[in-house]
């Protein structure tokens, strides 16, 4: 069984640091680039960039190699002008506002919901003025990303006033309330436009509204627009051949995959044009947009959020989640979508949710976290993805964690197989009338997925549920030894989108088993390579929503790898 050099890799990590202004740690791994000539850093070993602050959090500059920035200053509330260092090169900064109550500068769309809330209770700023500022992004930015499909302009501003004048009033409002969010194009808003997607459905009116949208109004959130996505949430590289594929902030130079199929949700979180946004997985939709994007994003146990009035693509295997900047948004989040629904049965039976009002933990000694033989991971995984997830192992066994190296069970990776054949059978159930209609405006792509379930074999598509649920009950048996599994989320980073075969099953191949088997998995930021975004997944038992974001945030605090933003000037 291989040690994976967790012990010698954690020594050679402790070399390559950097401390700032304050003397706080920043550990900096990667390509060894030399320290940028900035005010508030000393060099200590090598390095990869530098931040420079007036008072605040750090600002991520791109990196010319793999990887990346920890740190106790990384997980500073973001306040103050915000300074990106790129090697060899100058600073770049977003557009600030400055606070009429405060006199301090604030990007309001570089905050986390979880910011923006705070800066709301201390009145250093409006919801007004916060939806202001997503939309200016959105005017500003949209026209490349191509992440919404209708922007709610008006609305969204009579619900942030509405907001204002509640808060105003004294009246006791959730942390969520007057604060924006993003809605994938198939939670469904009475009277609205909803698409799922495709362009068949583009003037399709929804006649209920969705659970989710539904539990975010009622908790307060301002629905910004609906957000593209691949038709029928059928395709994991974020493509849509007809109603037009998002664009990768992380490369505005270049048109790379967002991820699918949340991919406007993805690319507009990113890019700062809403703050948080609602997204489904069947196959891995919430997470595999999130590592491309560089998100946090949370796939939740089947059934712990109500689909009622979701566009489905597989009623066996669909959950909804949200992708935001932090695990503490996700965790909000998670708190107000969760819960029972009379409309939706599978939600009935499950255990309680409870999450505590602060995530943080002091230590993981707690905690076993099984990592997989690198040997069983698929032959096509970059090696700067397989760093990335080592790395990993390495910050969260720093943190307390026992990290035991395993092996999965040996049929794991083939689970996608299977997967993808219970999706395509319930896919062509739901869709069949159009789907076999050549005059309908369906995507080639997702029309030739959904059609091959008609080559199943009589009886296959019930041998195969039979055989999940086998197999969950063998799974469940071999993870009663740890509490969570780590592992990379996607193979590589974000490819052109001219370089993509669209039949392809990479994307999905390291997530899918997480939805054949039941389970929850939280899709973690885990550094940069040559600018892109790479990512790790904390795959949970089922129900187990609070450990796995317990985890997550430990390692978030440790790495402050979600503070890594896009550089957006070519969009400009």
């Amino acid at each position: 069984m291989q040690s994976w050099g967790l012990g010698r890799r954690r020594a050679r990590q402790a070399d390559e640091r950097s401390v700032d202004g304050h003397g706080r740690a920043l550990n900096v791994t990667g390509c060894g680039q030399p320290l940028p000539d900035r005010p508030g850093l000393r060099r200590i070993g090598r390095v990869v960039w530098g931040i420079a602050t007036d008072g605040g959090g750090p600002r991520a500059g791109r990196c010319a190699d793999h990887v990346v920035l920890s740190g106790a200053a990384l997980t500073a509330p973001l306040r103050g002008r915000i300074i990106g260092a790129k090697p060899g090169g100058g600073a770049s900064s977003r557009r600030i506002r400055t606070s009429v109550s405060q006199g301090t500068k604030i990007n309001l769309t570089d905050l986390t919901l979880a910011e923006q809330g705070e800066a709301l209770r201390s009145a250093q700023c409006s919801s007004r003025e916060i939806v202001d500022a997503h939309l200016a992004l959105v005017e500003r930015l949209d026209g490349q990303l191509h992440a919404f499909v209708e922007v709610y302009r008006d609305e969204s501003r009579q619900l942030a006033d509405a907001a204002d004048r509640a808060r105003s009033a004294g009246m006791p409002v959730g942390p969520l309330h007057g604060l924006p969010v993003g809605l994938k194009d198939l939670c469904d808003i009475a009277g609205r436009v909803g698409t799922i997607g495709s362009r068949m459905w583009a003037a399709r009116r929804a006649e209920a509204t969705s659970a989710t949208a539904e539990r975010l109004l009622a908790a307060g959130m301002i629905p910004l627009g609906k957000l593209h996505m691949v038709e029928f949430a059928f395709g994991g590289w974020g493509t849509n051949q007809l109603m037009g594929t998002p664009w990768n902030p992380w490369d505005m130079a270049r048109h790379r995959v967002p991820g699918g199929s949340s991919s406007g949700t993805a690319v507009a979180v990113a890019a700062g044009l809403a703050p948080a946004g609602i997204g489904s997985d069947t196959g891995g939709s919430v997470r595999i947009p999130s590592a491309y994007c560089g998100l946090v994003g949370l796939k939740v146990t089947y059934g712990r959020i109500s689909l009622h009035g979701t566009g489905l693509l597989s009623w066996t295997l669909d959950s909804i989640g949200p992708l935001c900047r932090s695990v503490e948004d996700c965790a909000q989040m998670l708190g107000v979508l969760a819960g029972p629904d009379p409309r939706d049965p599978a939600t009935l039976a499950l255990p309680p949710l409870e999450l505590p009002a602060d995530l943080g933990c002091e230590t993981l000694d707690h905690v076993r976290i099984a990592l997989p033989d690198r040997d069983q991971l698929p032959s096509f995984m970059h090696p700067a993805v397989v760093d990335a997830w080592i790395d990993a192992a390495a910050r969260l066994e720093k943190l307390g964690a026992e990290i035991v190296p395993t092996r999965l069970p040996d049929w794991f990776f083939d689970l996608s197989k299977p997967a993808g054949t219970i999706i395509a059978s319930e896919c062509f159930a739901l869709n069949r009338d159009w789907i076999e209609d050549p005059n309908q405006p369906i995507g080639d792509a997702v029309r030739a997925r959904a059609l091959n379930a008609r080559n199943l074999a009589p009886g296959e598509y019930a041998e195969t549920l039979r055989v999940m649920a086998q197999r969950r009950r063998l799974f469940g048996e071999w993870f009663r030894r740890f509490d969570a599994v780590l592992l990379p989320t996607v193979a590589a980073p974000a490819p052109a989108l001219d370089e993509i075969e669209e039949a392809s099953p990479l994307p999905g191949y390291l997530t899918r088993p997480v939805n054949y088997l039941g389970l929850c998995s939280l899709a973690m930021p885990a550094g940069l390579h040559q600018g892109l975004p790479l990512g790790v997944q904390i795959i949970g038992k089922p129900y187990a929503e609070r450990e796995i974001l317990e985890i997550g945030k430990a390692y978030q605090d440790a790495t402050g790898f979600h503070r890594l933003r896009p550089s957006l000037a070519a969009g400009a």
